[in-house]
């Protein structure tokens, strides 16, 4: 039997906790400038995404500070406070944005409502 021409490799698993319903998903490639730092913020839903080229510092909430780079790949809870912030070579990373419907996915700046 020969080998297969196709490799699957999960990257990451993601509990989504109350089984949330989405209705669409927005794919965005983002890119932010070396030593840009975005600062506290948070969503209104969940994201998902994958470092492209360069690497970030992240963390979600009080948890540990993480460097993120190349083939990483991230989780941000809705409604908690991250950190996102470009290091010295700058970022690219796709990010997936699942929504319910009508609903357009939001960054809001600073610590997330307690």
């Amino acid at each position: 039997m020969s080998e297969s021409p196709i490799e699957r490799t999960t990257l990451s698993t993601v509990t989504l906790e109350g089984a949330p319903s989405f209705a669409s998903v927005e794919v965005r490639r983002i890119t932010i400038a070396p030593d840009h730092h975005v600062g506290a913020h948070w969503h209104n839903g969940p994201v998902f995404g994958t470092i492209e080229t360069g690497s970030v510092d992240f963390q979600v909430g009080a948890g540990p500070q993480t460097v993120l780079r190349a083939g990483d790949t991230f989780h941000e809870p809705a409604n908690e406070t991250i950190v996102f912030d470009a290091t010295d070579e700058g970022v690219t990373f796709l990010a997936w944005f699942p929504m319910p419907a009508g609903v357009e996915p939001e960054l809001t700046m600073g610590e997330a409502p307690a």
